[in-house]
């Protein structure tokens, strides 16, 4: 009977191809930590404040170069009375990027998307005080664009909305100082494909007509963007592991194929794995350098939920045929409690993204942190797919430890085996061992990968006080992991062509 390569491959072979993944591996950390830039750029922009006596809506304010904006450096001076300003007549500009040592700036399409988070200043009087602890926010929102080779003053437009925000502010203690006041997501464009983009933000909620908010001094943008030297790493990467994975499951497959046999499930499974890895690799990002795509952070989305379904449901599947315990498991219908409580917690998180990122590919300023509800409903979702990763994880290391011990059951009868089978069988065991200790160290990895990116990407929504670093080095280092592992499987559970040894063959071994 014809076993699988890691039962039958020599030890030397093994050791050859073991080392061969973890040096991949280890470029995989290395790139990420000594190579690629943070994942993101944080930078805060501060808005020019306009004056436009027109009070023309479908007109652009901008400054650079020569943009012709009024300025006004203050709402609460002679200045101001003058010219009787009110929320009508006040345009909030940000032109971005900002200029870097006189030098005018643009963005890169290797950026891949732009985030927008706002930061309202609010001067504290005490006859300006709040009335109510939450203040329900107004914004009328703006959003064009222009490239190189465009005349400076001709800005197209992206988006327009008015959007509505609720601030829950508390004052200081002394008049002139500032609210503290949370930050408002404001929008998030799935593609940065332009060089320049340029927001104006009407706030109706200035002088007069306020609802007891107090007098708006400054606005400050948070604008959020993923590093172009990240992505040329993680794209090489992809780049790489495609073909290998591809080729690794096409050679796999046909070894299958060739058995007087149908596939059993492991195999079917592991199949299905690295389709869904492939998928993930696929590096359909080189297209963004060419076209506009703003579905690319929804559909890169949904391969990476995709790939999370395939690889929580094989691992469940993995430590169940190796449990030994002579239940008879009818393919997948014997996992059926398991893999629903996946496929229950992976619907969830589709649902949500598709609340959030679907709805802004037709409104970028679309956000369902945007009120204290959608907060509410979207930091559930979040706090609960982190609690199913953690309870799936003990669940998994539960079946594993069971795995573990009944191999030790089952190694009591070796040492009545003669010297030369109780070698081979041990040597089985051991590899086996190894498999499941790598497997757990891949679940805890992607599981800490997984609750570290929620967290990573709601910090600005939902808890700015929040500190994370989310170093480029992890962020590569387990995307090298998934297709390390999923390789060594597809090579090491791939038929052998080799026999098992027979009995009598075990004994010329001992003689």
């Amino acid at each position: 009977m014809a076993g699988a390569v890691v039962e039958n491959l020599s030890n030397r072979k093994l050791i050859v191809l073991i080392s061969f993944l973890l040096i991949c591996l280890l470029v995989c950390f290395l790139l990420g930590g000594l190579v690629a830039p943070a994942p993101s750029n944080v930078q805060s922009v501060l808005a020019t404040k306009c004056y436009d006596n027109s009070q023309n809506k479908s007109k652009f304010f901008y400054v650079r170069p020569n943009g012709g904006c009024d300025k006004i450096d203050d709402f609460h001076g002679p200045g101001a009375e003058e010219r009787h300003i009110t929320d009508k007549n006040v345009v909030f500009a940000f032109q971005l990027p900002l200029p870097r040592g006189g030098i005018e700036l643009d963005y890169s399409r290797w950026m891949q998307n732009l985030i927008g988070i706002l930061q309202i200043d609010v001067t504290y009087f005490k006859e300006w005080e709040l009335m109510e602890p939450r203040v329900p926010v107004t914004i009328e929102a703006r959003l064009g664009y222009r490239n190189k080779g465009d005349p400076d003053d001709e800005w197209k437009e992206y988006a327009t909305s008015t959007e509505s925000r609720t601030m829950d502010c508390s004052p200081p203690e002394r008049d002139g100082y500032l609210y503290n006041c949370p930050l408002l997501p404001l929008f998030e464009l799935g593609a940065l494909h332009h060089d320049y983009y340029l927001l104006n933000l009407r706030f109706p909620m200035i002088y007069e007509n306020n609802r007891g908010l107090g007098p708006v001094s400054d606005l400050w943008l948070v604008v959020i963007n993923q590093n172009g030297g990240f992505t040329k790493v993680w794209l090489s990467l992809k780049t790489i592991f495609f073909p290998m994975v591809v080729g690794v499951m096409i050679w796999f497959w046909r070894r299958v194929q060739l058995l007087a046999r149908q596939p059993t499930l492991l195999e079917s499974m592991l199949l299905a794995l690295g389709v869904a890895l492939s998928t993930l690799n696929l590096p359909l990002e080189y297209l963004t350098l060419s076209f506009e795509m703003p579905f690319m952070l929804l559909l890169g989305d949904m391969k990476q939920g995709i790939f999370y379904s395939m690889l929580l449901s094989f691992w469940l599947v993995f430590a169940g045929e190796h449990l030994m315990d002579d239940t008879e498991r009818k393919g997948l219908r014997g996992y059926w409690k398991q893999l629903s409580c996946v496929g229950v917690g992976c619907l969830s998180m589709f649902i949500f993204d598709m609340c959030e990122r679907g709805i802004q590919l037709r409104n970028p300023f679309y956000s369902i942190w945007a009120n204290e509800i959608g907060t509410q409903i979207a930091l559930s979702f979040v706090i609960i797919a982190g609690i199913a990763a953690g309870v799936y994880f003990l669940f998994l290391s539960y079946i594993i430890y069971r795995v573990f011990r009944n191999i030790s059951a089952k190694r009591q009868a070796l040492p009545a085996m003669a010297s030369a089978r109780r070698h081979f069988y041990e040597g089985v065991i051991y590899r086996f061992k190894f498999l499941m200790l790598a497997t757990l160290l891949c679940a805890a990895m992607t599981v800490i990968g997984f609750i570290l990116g929620q967290v990573s990407e709601g910090k600005w929504k939902w808890d700015e006080d929040i500190n994370l670093e989310y170093t480029s080095a992890f962020f590569t280092g387990v995307y090298g992991m998934w297709n390390v592992y999923i390789l060594a499987l597809l090579c090491l559970y791939s038929p052998s062509h080799k026999r098992w040894p027979s009995e009598s063959g075990l004994l010329n071994l001992e003689k």
